[in-house]
């Protein structure tokens, strides 16, 4: 028998994802549970007790570390930190600790004071690692074949480790993968270009594990993009429907997907009979040049608006990713970037600075240009969020200018009436389905609270958003009352964003004056050479509570 401390490291709560105010609404203390952590419990012996700490949303305590035979943990990049001080922490203790994770795997040089690494999917290495154990090895490192795990034999994931009260919302995980090719991104080096998929009776038995432990209303698809094979989750969607009509609609579904879903209309039928209610899409830039010179041709290929508004028709909200800071933006960028947010009436938009993820396309081509910053992966305490942690490179345009280009589009998009313009604009076209957000009684009673919360929030302390929540109010007419639900959704949501954009405006500006007063001095690409890296340390220009994402 073994004692595992499964430990979930804590994200600069300051992250755009961190959704601090909605989470006060809600009672929560973090939005989303760590599925990766409590996927690898199961994993494990059934003889093995594990314990889950997420210091997102609890405190690791003396009595934890006491207990533990092993501490496993890791996570995504603005984890590290948090990561490397666990690590510090369990060699002063003398505990054998085991990292894995998406930023272990793929920065691995990062975590090499711990005990174990295990690299890649956990599925195919994770007896390796178990049997080393048992065979009283105390340090060593497992690293997985790419892309060779079949999902048809993951576990259900231990959801009785977690208290659902610290969370918006739990997540399951259709499937892994994405079929595109974008520069940028690090999925399809983590998980591969072609989606593995579950079957149907597994993603049932996880519906159903967490509906008989009580939990009601918003399930998250984690999937990088749901709909990278179209085959698989066309079989599933039916009985996913009839799986929901059984039980009342207990939950209601979010996802990621890309742009093409508002290309299969039968494919959006399907999701609304099953109860998705919202899809978050990279659409990165308005600019077919900078598209294509990203490699995200899929953006190309339709027209922007009318592919929102019609997914909206379908009855599934929109929250949406852009990016500034590609080679191919020009002078323009902002209010071209400002407008396509506005003529989409796309409420939720994280945009972010173009970051040089480890092990992608554009990371390599960065190196071979001699633009990439030594260093670039390593993630200082308060940095990590893409919002202002991104630019690790030499960008082609000066880099004030892409700060003064991104603070613009925060100061335009998040604007309260701008925000409740698009709401509003979003929730007369939204077509939600007749059971609307909370059928079973007891979810609907539930929900009976955040609201009074929220009324509360808007009388007490943001009394200059009440007009403009009244003013989308009154454009859900009797036509579309269930739009009501959406527009309370999108105010919880503006409580955090609204002053997470000041925030990130703020730290803009601090950038912007150090580079004013010469206080950052960014290397000429002309005098370097193509595989040479910029000697100078990088300016830090963190402060407590800067953003980092999640």
């Amino acid at each position: 028998m073994t004692n595992v401390l499964l430990v979930f490291p804590s994200f600069n709560p300051n992250s755009f994802w961190s959704f601090r105010g909605a989470c006060e609404v809600w009672g929560a203390h973090w939005p989303a549970p760590p599925l990766g952590l409590i996927t690898v419990a199961a994993l494990l012996p059934q003889s093995w007790i594990c314990r889950l700490v997420d210091r997102n949303s609890e405190e690791l305590t003396d009595e934890h570390w006491a207990w533990a035979d092993l501490v496993m943990t890791g996570g995504m990049r603005p984890q590290q930190p948090d990561v490397i001080s666990l690590i510090e922490r369990a060699r002063a203790l003398g505990k054998p600790i085991c990292i894995g994770g998406p930023d272990a795997t793929s920065s691995p040089h990062f975590f090499a004071d711990a005990n174990f690494l295990v690299l890649g999917e956990a599925e195919n290495i994770i007896d390796e690692f178990v049997a080393a154990w048992d065979a009283g090895i105390r340090t060593g490192r497992f690293e997985a074949a790419k892309f060779q795990v079949d999902v048809t034999k993951t576990p259900v994931p231990r959801y009785d480790l977690l208290n659902f009260k610290n969370y918006l919302y739990p997540g399951v995980q259709f499937s892994r993968g994405c079929p595109f090719n974008c520069e940028f991104c690090d999925i399809i080096e983590l998980y591969g270009q072609v989606p593995r998929a579950k079957t149907n009776d597994q993603i049932l038995q996880e519906l159903d594990r967490l509906y008989e432990l009580g939990h009601r209303g918003h399930v998250d698809f984690v999937d990088d993009n749901l709909i990278g094979n179209k085959k698989a989750l066309k079989r599933l969607l039916p009985k996913l429907q009839a799986w929901q009509e059984q039980r009342n609609y207990p939950f209601k579904f979010s996802t990621e997907a890309s742009i093409n879903l508002a290309d299969d209309a039968e494919l959006l039928m399907m999701m609304r009979a099953a109860n998705f209610f919202a899809v978050f899409i990279g659409i990165e830039s308005p600019d077919t040049k900078t598209l294509l010179a990203a490699q995200k041709k899929q953006n190309t290929r339709r027209a922007l608006q009318e592919s929102i508004f019609t997914i909206y028709s379908a009855g599934i909200f929109v929250l949406a990713g852009f990016i500034i800071g590609f080679d191919t933006d020009g002078d323009e960028v902002a209010d071209a970037m400002a407008d396509c947010i506005d003529a989409t009436s796309i409420p939720v938009c994280m945009v972010g600075l173009l970051t040089a993820l480890p092990n992608t396309q554009l990371t390599r081509r960065l190196e071979g240009e001699g633009r990439l910053y030594p260093g670039y992966d390593e993630v200082l305490p308060d940095h990590g969020d893409q919002c202002t942690g991104g630019l690790n490179f030499i960008p082609t345009r000066p880099r004030r200018g892409i700060l003064e280009d991104y603070k613009q589009v925060l100061a335009k998009v998040y604007e309260p009436e701008a925000f409740f313009k698009r709401v509003s604009k979003a929730a007369q076209a939204l077509k939600a389905p007749a059971r609307g957000w909370s059928a079973a009684p007891a979810t609907m009673t539930r929900d009976l609270l955040p609201f009074g919360r929220l009324v509360w929030r808007l009388l007490a302390r943001d009394r200059a958003l009440i007009m403009p929540v009244l003013r989308c109010l009154s454009t859900c007419d009797l036509k579309n009352l269930l739009a009501i639900e959406y527009v309370l959704m999108m105010t919880a949501l503006y409580l955090h964003l609204g002053s997470f954009a000041s925030h990130v405006i703020a730290q803009l500006e601090r950038q912007i004056r150090a580079i004013d007063a010469g206080e950052y001095d960014e290397p000429s690409r002309a005098n370097m050479k193509p595989t040479e890296h910029v000697p100078e340390k990088l300016v830090d220009f963190s402060e407590p509570g800067h953003a980092q994402a999640s």
